[in-house]
């Protein structure tokens, strides 16, 4: 797959949105905040939104204008797929997530960075209406980001590399939200997953501990469902629409 064509202003753009999101998730991290109920509870949230809000902005700033107008549209669907799957999902009791099946289609078409983009804005946008998604911005950044490198290096070319890509990346993304999810929310995060870090927790291991055998439980099954969803969407489209989408080929299995 081929890289978006970015000039030098929009690249030094694109990093300072990178570099924003991960100081945000650096910030949660050392700072260890307690949970908070509203985005505007506290100001270690209303820092939390800042900071991550400007950092998607940057990076859509940096990515949209090299991207064709039928992507950009794609953007705010993938951002209400990810929040309505995520609800549903994580309402049920499975631990499982299911909520980047949208940043994983735009990173799909469009690349690493406006993956990377539409991750980021993604839990800020669900963060206003479920607070508990906002502090996991960086995690969906570095999914949607990870997601199309991966593809831009042929993940989609075979099933077996769809599935072996996004398991990997499941084990990535799930150490980058152990420690929020302790830190901030004391591993109880989500219907599902809460009660794994209970079993856990039960059978003698730290919280940490806990949290992180729960993500590496739960995460590179969850991010290869996501890709192998992803996969079959985009072999089911036409090839002329697939072109319409994608600023350049892309190597996929058709």
């Amino acid at each position: 797959m081929s890289q978006i064509s970015l000039s030098p202003a929009r690249k030094a753009i694109v990093a300072g949105g990178t570099l924003l999101v991960l100081a945000t998730w650096l910030y949660l991290v050392l700072l260890r905040p307690t949970n908070w109920e509203s985005v505007a509870g506290s100001t270690e949230a209303l820092i939390t939104l800042v900071g991550y809000l400007s950092g998607a902005a940057l990076l859509l700033a940096g990515t949209v204008p090299a991207l064709p107008a039928r992507t950009i549209a794609l953007i705010p669907v993938a951002l209400v797929l990810n929040i309505v799957v995520g609800e549903i999902i994580g309402s049920i009791g499975i631990p499982l997530y299911l909520d980047s099946v949208g940043t994983v289609l735009v990173a799909a078409l469009a690349g690493p960075i406006a993956g990377l983009a539409t991750g980021t804005l993604s839990s800020v946008v669900w963060g206003l209406i479920n607070p508990a998604a906002l502090p996991f911005a960086a995690v969906s950044a570095a999914t949607g980001f990870l997601a199309g490198w991966a593809i831009n290096r042929g993940a989609f070319t075979a099933w077996w590399k769809v599935v072996l890509s996004g398991a990997i990346l499941g084990l990535i993304s799930g150490m980058l939200a152990a420690p929020v999810a302790a830190f901030v929310y004391g591993g109880t995060a989500g219907l599902g997953t809460g009660a794994l870090v209970s079993f856990f927790r039960e059978a003698g291991h730290s919280l940490i501990a806990s949290v992180t055998l729960q993500s590496f439980a739960s995460d590179p099954l969850d991010k290869a469902i996501v890709f192998l969803i992803v996969w079959a969407a985009i072999k089911a489209l036409p090839q002329r629409t697939l072109a319409s989408l994608r600023p350049q080929s892309l190597p996929l299995a058709r």
